[in-house]
């Protein structure tokens, strides 16, 4: 919540993929980030790593776990693979 001239702007914050990788060779990091901001825009945190070719998922639960219990959305890729490791 940031405060401006008294008027309250809450922060939509989201959980999703940010692309890395070359061309056809993609691999994500699972950032939190503000709704507003472009796909590969700075993230508030990254939380995690998903890579789609050799099936390899890293997550930090604790900090995932944290984000959504302030609230953060999730979009749908990235609740897949949470449920797929578990921390859903």
């Amino acid at each position: 919540i940031h405060s401006k001239n008294d008027k309250k702007l809450i922060k939509m914050v989201k959980i999703r993929l940010s692309r890395l990788g070359k061309k056809r060779k993609p691999s994500y990091r699972i950032v939190v980030t503000d709704s507003r901001v472009r796909r590969d825009g700075k993230p508030l945190e990254t939380v995690g790593f998903y890579d789609p070719i050799h099936n390899e998922i890293h997550l930090s639960s604790e900090a995932i776990k944290k984000r959504l219990d302030e609230g953060a959305q999730v979009s749908r890729v990235v609740r897949d693979i949470l449920i797929k490791a578990n921390v859903l």
